[in-house]
């Protein structure tokens, strides 16, 4: 029995094997662990109140006459307008930012570079765009979920072959059409994105519009269809239905249809988007190029 006992605990202090230990890791990711917790809970508070409380030493350590080394002139300022920004400032600089992109690569640069939007401090990746940059029709999504921040795509999740059939019913695939999201960064644990944070980013989705300059507009998803259709209805009351949008260069059609996510879990609602799909192949058919 003691032998068995010592060979239990030796078994329990070994390392885990790497394989365990990648294991963990996805698992935590899969999670949205970012702060590791001791076993036994810390009042953190009472620690406070007793280190305030503390007594100060009967010699205290001489004054260090050493001159404390003075920041750049440059550095101060920029530090001080680093705290100075607010949520107009950054959208602002947003707006900045995308106009001075000409092209859909220069636009993914900028975006690359841009440190104004809270959302890229806890993504993996920048979810820009796929398929093809000059397509007639373009799909817009809600933000980005996991496998997305991951492979830096959209739509590459489980709803991804459920678009791409969707796409096919209508002869369309995915290398003909544009895809993107409201957001080129996944909201932490899959909430939505802020009002501020969606106007933040909202001048390069409206860059990127213009620069890709569709025939025709489809918003996939309710906050897809919040942001870049002029109704206050909701997603099932506009879908199906006609919106004029302003690319910037021309008005187009835009059109608002259920997330193929949603689908997912409803799949009776398929008929619904079955229908809006017959609408916009009937649209480009009658519109040729």
């Amino acid at each position: 029995m003691r032998l068995l006992k010592n060979d239990m605990m030796a078994s329990e202090l070994q390392s885990p094997s790497p394989d365990a230990l990648a294991a963990l890791l996805d698992w935590y990711v899969a999670n949205d662990v970012d702060v590791a917790i001791e076993e036994e809970p810390v009042n953190r508070l009472v620690a406070r109140v007793a280190e305030e409380a503390a007594p100060e030493p009967a010699h205290r350590p001489l004054p260090s006459f050493e001159p404390a080394a003075r920041p750049h002139p440059q550095a101060t300022v920029a530090a001080a307008i680093a705290t100075a920004m607010s949520p107009e400032a950054d959208a602002l600089a947003a707006r900045e930012a995308a106009a001075s992109a000409d092209t859909l690569e220069a636009l993914k640069d900028v975006l690359t570079r841009f440190e104004g939007c809270a959302l890229k401090t806890t993504a993996k990746s920048l979810v820009f765009a796929s398929g093809n940059p000059a397509a007639r029709v373009m799909l817009v999504g809600d933000p980005p979920g996991r496998d997305e921040d991951l492979q830096g795509e959209p739509f590459v999740g489980p709803p991804g072959p459920l678009l791409d059939r969707m796409l096919a019913a209508i002869g369309l695939s995915r290398a003909e059409v544009c895809l993107t999201n409201i957001v080129p960064w996944r909201p932490p644990g899959n909430r939505a994105p802020t009002p501020q944070e969606t106007a933040i980013c909202r001048p390069f989705l409206d860059r990127q519009i213009e620069l890709v300059d569709p025939d025709f507009l489809v918003c996939l998803g309710p906050m897809a269809a919040k942001e870049l259709l002029p109704t206050n209805e909701g997603l099932l009351r506009v879908r199906g239905q006609w919106f004029p949008y302003d690319t910037g260069k021309r008005k187009i059609q835009a059109m608002a249809t259920l997330h193929p996510a949603y689908l997912l879990l409803q799949p009776l609602q398929k008929r619904l988007v079955w229908r809006d799909l017959l609408v916009l192949k009937a649209a480009l058919d009658a519109a040729p190029v």
